[in-house]
């Protein structure tokens, strides 16, 4: 057969498969579900998600074609990977989706850049911008806690990504291998009394040490500018591993005998500073692509993006108070040397 000929069979033979792709028939998950089940898959309720549409309808690609997906189709795709972790097949093959691998691969840098557009992203993910907020956010930590001057709790967490390449001139593939033996983004946290995110920073290599993160990073500048212009007592909680500062407190690392004011302080240290493993616990359990086992199967700069979508999600949730809707998921899948935390949420 003429070489020309067999092309052109093919590239018929494409356009066809194409178009079956695009006419399969694909159920309408808000009119099918129930609110429990469309919770369950999604991780949010109806109402929510319709908010979550006019949220980042303006800043993605409008629906020009009728092949194209609607931009509600888009987002749920992007939802239930970020909920889910499956791989992009398992998603595409979903009787709400329906589509294609590389849809949904599309699906997902589409929502993400959206989600990490400045007018979105900080709308949603903001540390404290003058002593009045600051004032709010130490309140909730007195409040809940009794220990005063407290204005967020910070750690690192590790979510894994596959090898980055290791040629890179900037930051080689070994760069990204942690302590534990996998390769990830150490992604700096920093997080209220209400377990919302005030701070999100995953730009470093898993290799990067906790301490390191925080000197470099905008926060650290900020909590030193509010030091020094002393308005008042404010600082963050952080374990050991990060250096002490009169505006990050760490805990005594011998422990005090008890019943004194170093064991009293160690004491109420701990418990203010669960806040930010039990927010780090709520956000790798309602978004399990960020588990250790899911591992993102994407470049360090597309997994940051991820995982940045998926903090402006939580912080969602956290201002309507959906943190008690997570008894209602699957309590599946939680890591080894991942354990979430779940006491106090409720």
């Amino acid at each position: 057969m003429d070489e020309l000929v067999m092309l052109d069979l093919l590239d018929a033979e494409e356009e066809a498969e194409e178009v079956v792709r695009v006419q399969r028939p694909r159920a309408d998950a808000i009119a099918i579900l129930s609110d429990v089940q469309f919770k369950n898959m999604f991780r949010f309720p109806k109402e929510l998600f319709r908010i979550i549409v006019e949220v980042l309808s303006p800043h993605m690609r409008p629906t020009n074609r009728a092949s194209d997906l609607e931009i509600p189709i888009r987002i749920l795709i992007a939802l239930r990977f970020f909920a889910s972790g499956s791989y992009q097949m398992d998603v595409g093959s979903n009787l709400f989706m329906s589509v294609s691998q590389p849809t949904v691969s599309r699906c997902i840098s589409e929502v993400s850049d959206a989600f990490n557009v400045p007018a979105i992203f900080n709308r949603f993910v903001r540390f404290p911008h003058n002593f009045e907020e600051l004032d709010r956010v130490r309140m909730g930590f007195f409040e809940k806690y009794n220990f005063p001057g407290v204005v967020g709790c910070i750690d690192c967490t590790h979510v894994a990504i596959v090898a980055p390449p290791a040629e890179d001139p900037d930051r080689p593939g070994h760069l990204y291998i942690n302590r534990k033996g996998f390769h990830s983004i150490n992604v700096q946290l920093i997080c209220d009394s209400n377990l919302k995110i005030l701070n999100v920073k995953a730009s470093h290599p898993g290799s990067t040490h906790d301490a390191f993160i925080w000197n470099n990073s905008n926060v650290q500048e900020v909590m030193r500018t509010i030091h020094a212009e002393r308005r008042g007592t404010y600082f963050l909680l952080g374990d050991s591993g990060y250096p002490l500062r009169p505006w990050l407190l760490t805990p005594l690392e011998v422990e005090p005998e008890e019943g004194t004011p170093e064991h009293n302080y160690n004491c109420a240290h701990k418990r203010a500073r669960a806040s930010i493993e039990r927010c780090n616990g709520v956000l790798k359990s309602r978004f399990r692509c960020l588990l250790k086992h899911r591992v993102l199967h994407y470049s360090p700069h597309r997994a940051a993006l991820i995982i940045n979508s998926c903090v402006v999600l939580h912080n969602i949730c956290m201002e309507r108070n959906l943190v008690e809707d997570l008894d209602e998921f699957d309590n599946q899948d939680i890591n080894d040397g991942e354990t979430l935390h779940y006491s106090g949420l409720h």
